[in-house]
């Protein structure tokens, strides 16, 4: 009879931690996402201006990630950002994005981007992401990016924007 209870009280040991336990991911994983990114603004010599005044301007972005680990992984963002001006609505530049991911506890994210753009501006783009809402399947995130860019006969500038997403 003791022998019996031994083993009922190891059964639900054992099994009362292997239903706890999560495994653990398995990587390199990959991953994507889509998300509407809204500039604020830039500032550059000529002082700031505004996403809204004179026009206006959406982008798209959607890329992979390929994740190597918990804490790193690479990812390629394609943005296309639309403008509005004077009636004219057009695709102002397609932007490519190749970045470095470090992941961080709590759903926070720090990427550091590349950025060549097809209107002939080039740079570099410093994402601040946290993720908002995590589901079995995708999960909700916030960023804020903030574009360094030269080139293209432009002065050097430096902007920022809200972006909101889905990853999956």
């Amino acid at each position: 009879m003791i022998y019996v209870i031994l083993l009922i009280i190891a059964a639900i040991i054992v099994f009362a931690e292997s239903g706890s336990a999560q495994p653990p991911p398995a990587y390199p994983k990959v991953t994507g996402y889509f998300s509407v990114v809204q500039p604020v603004g830039n500032w550059n010599s000529n002082g700031f201006s505004s996403s809204f005044s004179g026009g206006y301007s959406i982008g798209f972005p959607f890329g992979l990630n390929l994740l190597k680990s918990d804490s790193f992984g690479v990812s390629f963002e394609v943005a296309p950002n639309i403008r509005s001006e004077k009636n004219i609505t057009k695709v102002n530049s397609v932007l490519f994005h190749p970045g470095a991911m470090f992941r961080f506890k709590q759903g926070f994210t720090f990427i550091g981007r590349m950025a060549f753009e097809t209107n002939g501006r080039f740079g570099f783009t410093p994402v601040f992401n946290q993720r908002l809402i995590k589901g079995k399947d995708a999960a909700m995130f916030v960023s804020v990016p903030i574009p360094v860019r030269f080139g293209n006969g432009l002065p050097s500038s430096i902007g920022t924007g809200l972006q909101l997403g889905v990853s999956f």
